[in-house]
């Protein structure tokens, strides 16, 4: 049986947490976000044990890395931007759409209250719940499932965050996102952007978009919409 993960670093602590401090000082913020919450989640979310062991002497690198499936851990400015956009308070209930290898879902998990994370790959699923339960992620629920459709049961969500690329916003991940709520997704094919979504209290919605990206496509019912 393969070892997990967090088992299979060869650097010791204190090199993996210099690693993590100058990824945030010259990838983050010497690109602008400053946030403070943001910034010290990124510090102590350890990276390297969300990425295959192969891969771990570069998950501070500012790259994404592969995660198997032929999906990717997205690179760290990219993570942090797409957070920052959001503008969390700590009291959000937060919906993310590709669990991935949970990383995102730990950085969520200290800046919000709750975080709902869906994944389509039960391999990936499975790894992440598994790592998150062993580093004591105790706000993050996880389920295996089209992030197309979201999680009704769960919503209304304050905030949403989509790590795979629709051609189109998903209706009912607007139908899911709460009055006064904000959304962030790469839309597109081979020319994507992210889209970033509010609804306002009566129920209006508005888009604007930012930086070009390359995210994976959306699958699922996604593949069939577009």
């Amino acid at each position: 049986m393969n070892r997990p993960w967090w088992e299979e670093d060869d650097l010791p602590d204190d090199e993996f947490a210099e690693k993590r401090r100058r990824m945030v000082l010259h990838q983050i913020e010497r690109r602008g976000i400053r946030e403070p919450r943001l910034l010290e989640a990124m510090r102590q979310v350890p990276r390297h044990l969300f990425v295959p062991a192969r891969f771990q002497d570069v998950a501070y690198d500012d790259n994404p890395v592969p995660l198997g499936f032929e999906q990717t851990v997205s690179q760290p400015y990219i993570v942090a931007f797409m957070l920052h956009a959001l503008q969390f308070s700590g009291v959000e209930s937060v919906l993310e759409i590709g669990t991935g290898s949970g990383y995102q879902a730990a950085l969520l998990s200290f800046l919000c209250h709750q975080v709902y994370s869906l994944e389509i790959i039960p391999e990936l699923s499975a790894r992440a719940a598994q790592l998150l339960k062993q580093l004591d992620y105790a706000n993050v629920s996880l389920r295996t499932g089209d992030g197309y459709v979201g999680w009704p049961e769960a919503a209304p969500f304050d905030r949403i965050i989509v790590a795979a690329a629709p051609l189109h916003i998903p209706e009912m991940l607007v139908e899911q996102l709460a009055p006064h709520g904000r959304m962030i997704l790469p839309l597109g094919d081979k020319d994507q952007r992210l889209a970033l979504v509010a609804k306002d209290g009566a129920g209006e919605v508005s888009r604007t978009e930012s930086v070009g990206v390359k995210f994976v496509p959306m699958t699922g019912l996604a593949a069939s919409t577009n």
